[in-house]
């Protein structure tokens, strides 16, 4: 067993003023420890969209009808309150998860060693975007779920994955000067793929604000447009999302490009015709909720396969100063930072 250092009233103190400063001397995580941590705050990211979406989907926006308290009285929810408060206050409760996972990301980036300060400034943005949309989240309540700020809502969790996503990919690379992979003609074919992906979850939020699936059983504001002709131009740019994605490959394949590229823009492909499968089904079907919840989270994973897609055009080798001994990080590489 290994002899914990005993803690002095030095230590103490300086665990005080600077606690990560602390840990970084103390601890030296391996590679694969801090990609590990960074991929764990990936997945709260995407579990965070997954159960606001059942929050939505069962009426209990309003379960906890203020904020940051759950009622006027009490911090939690009551057994009066019935399990739309507790569905909403557990899913106040997974910020909590959430923060602990980017917490621990922060963590594990300013103690890896060579501290890498781009990488433990990714964890940072984590944090302070977690902390506004908790903020906005608490806005969404004390407004009655006004749809506008429902929608700010998901895209700011879409923006917490975009960080999070980057923060693991960067987790697996050197900071050497990034190495292109392809050339311009598919960067600039992947990132017409990002912006038409990414209209596609801004006019999904349109969807969701226009939609019947209120998040409560009270009357509440809807965005005033047609939510069905919405819906036909979702399923328009989900059209042109894959048509991109499958003309990438053939492009790839006819550069000869390597097989990280290939291998991200495969498994986009297969994402979204899951997701494309399931958003017909669920629009034939009137929306049943378990659907409608399915294709959030769908919407999340393809998010992020498009954003392994766009960071898989360079990679970023190690430096023999970067290399550490330990487990093997898997190589990874990244066209945006």
């Amino acid at each position: 067993m290994v002899r914990v250092p005993k803690l002095t009233r030095a230590d103490a103190l300086a665990a005080a003023r600077n606690p990560l400063d602390f840990i970084a001397t103390r601890w030296t995580p391996a590679p694969r420890t801090v990609r590990r941590a960074a991929l764990s705050a990936v997945v709260m990211a995407v579990v965070i969209v997954a159960t606001g979406g059942a929050v939505r989907l069962t009426g209990s926006g309003l379960g906890c009808p203020t904020w940051p308290k759950c009622t006027a009285d009490s911090l939690a929810a009551t057994g009066a309150m019935g399990y739309h408060g507790a569905i909403e206050f557990g899913n106040r409760l997974l910020t909590y998860v959430l923060c602990a996972a980017v917490g621990w990301a922060i963590v594990a980036a300013r103690a890896a060693e060579p501290w890498r300060r781009g990488l433990t400034r990714l964890g940072w943005a984590q944090f302070w975007v977690v902390m506004s949309n908790a903020i906005l989240g608490g806005i969404v309540v004390l407004v009655g779920l006004n749809p506008y700020t429902v929608a700010a809502h998901f895209v700011a969790t879409t923006a917490l994955i975009t960080v999070a996503v980057v923060m693991w990919q960067r987790a697996g690379e050197g900071d050497a000067a990034p190495r292109p992979l392809v050339g311009k003609a598919v960067v600039q074919l992947v990132w017409f793929l990002v912006a038409a992906a990414a209209l596609l979850v801004l006019v999904g939020t349109v969807v969701t604000g226009a939609g019947p699936h209120a998040g409560d059983s009270s009357e509440v504001t809807r965005i005033p447009v047609d939510w069905e002709t919405v819906a036909k131009l979702h399923a328009v740019l989900a059209w042109i999302v894959v048509t991109l994605t499958f003309a990438l490959w053939f492009v790839l394949k006819a550069v000869d490009a390597p097989k990280a590229p290939l291998d991200r823009t495969r498994e986009l492909f297969l994402v979204l015709l899951a997701q494309g499968v399931i958003g017909y089904v669920q629009y034939f079907t009137h929306l049943p909720e378990a659907l409608v919840g399915l294709h959030m989270l769908g919407s999340a994973l393809m998010w992020i396969w498009v954003l392994r897609v766009l960071l898989s055009l360079r990679e970023r080798p190690r430096t023999a100063k970067a290399d550490l001994p330990g487990p093997a990080a898997e190589p990874v590489v990244d066209a945006a930072v």
